[in-house]
C-alpha cells in the first residue's frame, strides 16, 4: 500500500531542514561571542565581591553557587550599602527595631557590708578610777535600754566628791555661797553620778564609794572590754577605759563603693534592693540616703548609704550583702545595645533603608544601660536599625570595601583586594576564635565560683579550642596565642590555675574585642584593674553580672564591663 503526501506537508519539510542546517552553520560563532562575554567571571548572587573565573565553585561566606555575572552584577558597589534577596533575609534571620525615645534603664549590682547607725554607736568609758565591783552586761549581743545599770565601780574618788557635796549642803548658805554647792554638784555629774542619784543623795545625806555605769541609750552591746575584779587608773589611755561598745540595731546601713563612671546615675532617693547569704530570698528594700562627696583616690570610688529597717534583728552587723540598684535617666534617643558594633573603635550600626538594603552608619553613644544604649548623633527617631544579623552584614560590608579598594574606617588606608582564599581564611580564623572564646568564658564562670574541679573538667575543651586556633592563626597577628600552649596543662590547686588563665583570657578577650564576635548576644568583657598577674585582666562572660575569675569570692565584683 502506497501513502501519498500532500505538495505542502513536503514543501514545509523542507524548508524547516534547510533552517536547521542553516541554524547549524551559524551557531558555532553565536556561542562562542556569549561564551566570551560572560564565561569569564562567576559571582556569588548575594556577595558579588566574591568571584572566580571557573565554573562550579561556592561562596565562601554563605556556600551559595557562583552563577554568571550579569552586567549589572559587575556595576559599583556601594560597600556602606549591603543588599540581600528575601530569601538571605528569611535565612540569615535579620531582625529590626525602631529608634525610639524613651529613659535608659540600668541595673547596678554592688557589693557592701552591713553596719550599725553611725550616729547611734557609743564608746562607754569609765569616768572615775576605781575597780569593778560587778558587772550587769557579761556578754556581747545583750539588748540594753537607755539607763539600765551595766557595771558598778568602787571608787574612792566618787566617795571623796559625795562627801564634799553632803558637807556644803550641811554647812548651808553661811558657809558656802551657791555657786560654790554648784561646783560640787557639777563634780558629781562629770564623775558619772546622774541627776536622779544626786537628788537622792541630797535627801539621804549618805556617800558612797559605789558609782553605777549606766547605757547611755539603747542598743546592743557590740564589744566588751571589761570583767569583775579589773581596776581602772587614771593613767591609762582613752582606748584602755572603754569598757563597752554600744550599737542601735534598730536600723542597720548598708554601704557600698560606688565607682565614678556610675556617679552620673547615682542620685538620693534610688530604690535598693538588698539581699543577705543568712535570708535567702528575702529583700530589704530601702532609698539611698547618702552619697559620700569624697573620692577615694585610690580606688577611685565613694561611699553610698542605704538605711535598712531592722526591727526583727534579721540584718547581722558587719555581715556581707549584695545590692541591686535600678537606674534610670531622663528620657533619650535609644537603640538596643545588640544593634550596635564597635570592633573598629567607632560604634557602627545597620540601618534598615527598604527593599532588603542596608546601610553602615557611624554613630555617637552616650550612656549604656542593661539593654539599650544612648545615641548622641547618627541617628533620628524612627529609624529603623539591625537587631540580629549585623555581624554578617557587616563582614559583607568589609569585605567589600577591601575589594573596591576604598579606605577602612579603623586605617583610613587601601585594604588589600579580597580573594576567595583570604575571605574562606578570616572565616575560619574567626569560626575557631568562637569556640575558643566560649571554653574560656566558661572556665572564667567556674573559676569565679572558686569551683576549681569545674575548672579541671573545662580545661580539656580550652585546650583543644587553643590547639585548633593556633593552627590558623596569621603571622602577624599582634599577641600570637602559641606562647599559651604550655599554660593549658593540669594544675594542682586554684591559686595556679589562676594564674595560668589571666594571661591567655586577656589576649583572647582583646581579639575578640577586636572582631565582630564582640557584638554577639552571648559574649561580655569585663576588666579587672588590679589583676595579680598583668595588674590590668580581662575576661568574657556570657552574663551581665560582674564575677571577677582572678580572684573570686575574694573580690567578686572587682573590675568594670568594657562597652
Amino acid at each position: 500500500m502506497k501513502t501519498r503526501f500532500p505538495i505542502s506537508f513536503l514543501v514545509a519539510l523542507a524548508a524547516a531542514a534547510g533552517g536547521y542546517f542553516v541554524a547549524r552553520s551559524q551557531a558555532p560563532a553565536a556561542d562562542s561571542h556569549n561564551h566570551a562575554a560572560t564565561a569569564a567571571v562567576y559571582q556569588c548572587p548575594m556577595h558579588p565581591w566574591i568571584k572566580s573565573d571557573k565554573p562550579g565553585g561556592k561562596c565562601t561566606i554563605c556556600g551559595m553557587d557562583l552563577v554568571i555575572a550579569s552586567v549589572a552584577a559587575r556595576g559599583a558597589i556601594d560597600p556602606n550599602l549591603v543588599t540581600l534577596t528575601p530569601a538571605s533575609v528569611a535565612v540569615l534571620d535579620v531582625r529590626v527595631a525602631a529608634v525610639r525615645r524613651a529613659p535608659l534603664i540600668r541595673t547596678l549590682r554592688v557589693t557592701g557590708a552591713i553596719d550599725d547607725d553611725d550616729t547611734r554607736h557609743r564608746y562607754i568609758t569609765a569616768r572615775v578610777p576605781g575597780r569593778i565591783e560587778k558587772l550587769f552586761v557579761n556578754y556581747v549581743g545583750a539588748e540594753v535600754k537607755e539607763g539600765e545599770p551595766l557595771a558598778t565601780i568602787y571608787s574612792p574618788e566618787m566617795l571623796t566628791a559625795q562627801r564634799e557635796f553632803v558637807e556644803r549642803l550641811k554647812a548651808g548658805t553661811s558657809a558656802f555661797s551657791a555657786s560654790q554647792r554648784a561646783d560640787a554638784r557639777e563634780r558629781l555629774l562629770n564623775l558619772g553620778l546622774t541627776a536622779e542619784e544626786i537628788d537622792i543623795l541630797e535627801h539621804t545625806l549618805e556617800p558612797t564609794a559605789m558609782v553605777n555605769l549606766r547605757a547611755p541609750t539603747s542598743g546592743t552591746i557590740v564589744a566588751r572590754h571589761v570583767y569583775e575584779g579589773q581596776q581602772i587608773n587614771r593613767d591609762q589611755t582613752e582606748a584602755e577605759t572603754r569598757l563597752f561598745e554600744l550599737g542601735d540595731f534598730s536600723s542597720m546601713w548598708f554601704i557600698f563603693d560606688a565607682h565614678e563612671q556610675d556617679l552620673s546615675w547615682l542620685r538620693a532617693g534610688q530604690s535598693v534592693d538588698v539581699t543577705t547569704l543568712s535570708q535567702p530570698g528575702r529583700i530589704f528594700r530601702a532609698p539611698i540616703a547618702f552619697i559620700d562627696p569624697n573620692l577615694n583616690e585610690t580606688t577611685r570610688t565613694v561611699r553610698v548609704r542605704v538605711v535598712l529597717p531592722n526591727a526583727d534583728r534579721a540584718l547581722l552587723h558587719k555581715q556581707t550583702a549584695e545590692g541591686l540598684v535600678k537606674l534610670d535617666s531622663p528620657e533619650a534617643l535609644i537603640v538596643p545595645r545588640a544593634a550596635v558594633l564597635q570592633h573598629t573603635g567607632t560604634a557602627v550600626i545597620y540601618v534598615d533603608r527598604g527593599g532588603h538594603a542596608y546601610e553602615s552608619r557611624n554613630i555617637r553613644l552616650g550612656r549604656v544601660g542593661d539593654d539599650d544604649v544612648e545615641v548622641l548623633d547618627g541617628l533620628a527617631e524612627g529609624d529603623k536599625v539591625v537587631t540580629q544579623g549585623g555581624m554578617i552584614l557587616d563582614s559583607q560590608a568589609q569585605l567589600a570595601r577591601a575589594a573596591s579598594g576604598l579606605p577602612t574606617p579603623a586605617t583610613e588606608k587601601p585594604a588589600p583586594m579580597v580573594t576567595q582564599a583570604t575571605a574562606a581564611d578570616d572565616t575560619k580564623r574567626l569560626d575557631l576564635l568562637q569556640p575558643l572564646a566560649l571554653a574560656l568564658a566558661d572556665g572564667a564562670m567556674v573559676l569565679a565560683a572558686d569551683d576549681f574541679a569545674g575548672y579541671q573538667n573545662v580545661l580539656p575543651t580550652i585546650r583543644t579550642a587553643l590547639t585548633a586556633y593556633i593552627a590558623v592563626e596569621p603571622a602577624g597577628q599582634r599577641t600570637s596565642l602559641k606562647q599559651f600552649e604550655k599554660t593549658t596543662g593540669d594544675r594542682f590547686d586554684l591559686k595556679a590555675a589562676r594564674r595560668d588563665f589571666e594571661p591567655l583570657s586577656t589576649a583572647v578577650a582583646d581579639l575578640v574585642r577586636g572582631t565582630s564576635l564582640h557584638q554577639a548576644t552571648e559574649f561580655r568583657i569585663f576588666q579587672c584593674p588590679m589583676s595579680p598577674v598583668l595588674g590590668t585582666g580581662r575576661w568574657l562572660q556570657r552574663t551581665p553580672d560582674l564575677r571577677n575569675p582572678f580572684f573570686g569570692s575574694a573580690m567578686l565584683t572587682c573590675g568594670s564591663e568594657i562597652k
